[in-house]
């Protein structure tokens, strides 16, 4: 069995708030990683981690960069116990997205319509929430409840077979990540 962990955060972005304010929802970003220490995330945002513009599939860090400049983050870290098999597969799903990061772009239209709750998948286009939940449905590592592109970061608080590992702020994570 092998573990791949996901991220919930709200950062205090300028689209994070305008999500915030629009949902309500306690977390508005979802990253994955497949190492215990966090120390590659993967999602679909900033991608080159200080200015919004260009956006799509990123490589994100919460030691540096923008997420380290961001103070209180509030954040929940859960773990997913998987076969070998499909952690391989939903590797292999990121990797393949990340090798052609610049042919893919951030679904604006399809964050907009997925809070009005209408799916919308788009080529080669994804939010956070739709990028891991697509890479965790292709390779069979959950069942959800929705289609994908109306995932919502919040909405990984309820799916069976995530384990919570940890909630709080980013700044409290950090240090104890090698004890989880």
């Amino acid at each position: 069995m092998k573990t791949i962990y996901i991220l919930l955060t709200r950062s205090s972005s300028v689209l994070s708030r305008i999500i915030h304010f629009a949902t309500g929802d306690d977390y508005t970003h979802v990253s994955i990683a497949f190492d215990k220490e966090l120390h590659t995330l993967y999602s679909s945002g900033r991608k080159n981690g200080r200015t919004v513009i260009p956006a799509g599939p990123c490589v994100e860090s919460i030691r540096d960069g923008f997420m380290s400049e961001q103070k209180n983050v509030p954040c929940a870290l859960y773990k997913l116990e998987v076969s070998d098999a499909v952690y391989e597969m939903a590797k292999k799903e990121v990797e393949a997205i990340m090798d052609n990061a610049d042919e893919y772009h951030y679904n604006v239209l399809g964050l907009i319509l997925c809070r009005l709750n209408i799916p919308y998948n788009r080529k080669k286009n994804y939010f956070c929430s739709q990028l891991v939940s697509e890479v965790l449905h292709r390779s069979n590592a959950l069942k959800f409840p929705k289609k994908t592109s109306l995932m919502r970061p919040t909405d990984y608080m309820q799916l069976q077979g995530l384990l919570l590992c940890f909630t709080g702020v980013l700044d409290e994570l950090i240090p104890n990540l090698s004890t989880m």
